[in-house]
């Protein structure tokens, strides 16, 4: 009989795919089985989100040294959760969260926390695939498997690239495609084409952090056209994340240079370029804003750093009608018990749940395996390039070869019209 308390938690600090650093974690159970995670980290990132701790030391990483965070977690985190039964991740993040004992968990860092929260789940699934494990774990109730929508990145912008356009990511969305490989196969080969027909125009190939194109074109129409004449002959749509408090200056929103009504250009973009879903279209608390808007949009608007996977935010925006979808990303919140309530909460209310990456990331492939575990729909993981990016398609690739039958592929499900989601 296995024995799944948790007998000791080793941190180390490595580096994420900017070159930065963050924190990994190594639990073993008292059987001796270990389970590893890395923590990703954000260049946008919101206001609301849980404090990632920095040692500020400007003599070692120009201050993005995470030792403090690796000492926390070798030191209180280990000594809290040491006895503890890594099956029920809910009671080890619990004591995680009352011995870091803060609102935003930056007293030990919420990369501390979850590194060591992730590693533990990983290490109670020992040989049960991860997937399986986590949806038992929480008492997920579903039959079906579902592999998500990939929403590959393949136009970066904003905080992701010096390509000058204000909107951070275009993205391609693989609808029709009969499974998920099917899907990876039409995304690869729209960024292949892409890439052609960006090189002809003279315009520069080389990538931003989630490895899309950064082109230096003039105007955002600009690069949805080329975009649109890329995927001709795919079933598939084009989604938006604009991140747009990178762009919001005393009161107004400023793209391409001049202030606008972005609702009016957002709205002729839907129209033109039939685009399924806009991310963070508006700043993160401009309330208001986005309730007029999200009424006003025929397409998913979801909250990126309006809700930094908060279940107390997200709580708000189902009342207000603020948005129609979430984007979940693990270390905005900091422990998987917290960010599975999330993407429930969000489910129970006709929202979508969109599992995201971080600019700033690992090999680690957590994230491929939650999205299939929660039945999500969609994914969120940069384009067809680089390989911390790749090892969650490529997760997911693997998931849906040994799920087989059992296993369907989601298209545009998270992206059906809001109405008829529950709006």
């Amino acid at each position: 009989m296995t024995n799944t308390k948790i007998a000791s938690v080793r941190a180390q600090e490595i580096l994420d795919s900017r070159g930065f650093p963050t924190v990994a974690a190594t639990v073993t159970l008292e059987d001796g089985t270990t389970g590893w995670a890395a923590v990703p980290s954000g260049a946008s990132t919101g206001e609301h989100e849980a404090v990632e701790l920095r040692d500020g030391d400007k003599a070692r990483y120009f201050g993005k040294g995470v030792s403090k965070a690796v000492a926390n977690a070798d030191g209180e985190l280990a000594k809290a959760v040491k006895g503890l039964d890594a099956g029920d991740c809910a009671a080890v993040d619990r004591k995680m969260i009352a011995v870091d004992g803060t609102e935003n968990k930056g007293r030990l860092g919420a990369n501390a926390i979850l590194a060591v929260s992730l590693a533990s789940a990983r290490a109670a699934a020992g040989k049960t695939p991860l997937y399986e494990f986590l949806r038992s774990a929480y008492g997920i109730k579903s039959s079906e498997w579902l592999l998500p929508a990939p929403m590959l990145n393949v136009i970066n912008g904003g905080k992701h690239a010096d390509s000058g356009l204000d909107v951070q990511e275009f993205m391609v969305v693989p609808v029709g495609a009969p499974t998920f490989a099917d899907a990876l196969r039409q995304g690869a080969e729209i960024y292949q084409i892409l890439k052609k027909k960006l090189a002809a125009m003279g315009m520069t190939t080389a990538v931003g952090d989630e490895g899309g194109f950064a082109p230096k074109l003039k105007t955002h129409a600009e690069a949805l056209d080329v975009l649109t004449e890329a995927c001709k002959g795919y079933d598939v749509r084009l989604a938006l994340d604009c991140a747009a408090s990178e762009y919001y200056k005393d009161g107004k929103y400023f793209l391409e240079g001049k202030a606008q009504s972005v609702a009016e250009v957002y709205a002729g973009w839907v129209s033109k370029y039939g685009i399924v879903s806009i991310e963070d279209p508006l700043a993160e608390d401009d309330w208001s804003g986005w309730q007029a808007l999200t009424a006003k949009l025929p397409c998913r608007t979801i909250g990126d750093d309006l809700f930094v996977t908060n279940p107390k935010r997200l709580a708000r925006g189902i009342k207000e009608k603020s948005a129609n979808a979430i984007l979940i990303k693990l270390n905005q919140i900091g422990t998987l018990t917290e960010t599975v309530q999330a993407v429930t909460d969000a489910q129970k209310a006709g929202f979508s749940a969109v599992i995201s990456h971080r600019s700033g990331e690992t090999e680690d492939s957590f994230i491929a395996d939650l999205a299939v575990a929660l039945n999500a729909g969609a994914i969120k993981t940069g384009a067809p390039c680089r390989s911390e990016r790749l090892a969650k398609y490529n997760r997911l690739l693997a998931i849906e070869a040994a799920l087989g039958p059992k296993a369907s592929y989601a298209k545009g499900r998270a992206f059906a019209a809001p109405a008829a989601a529950g709006r």
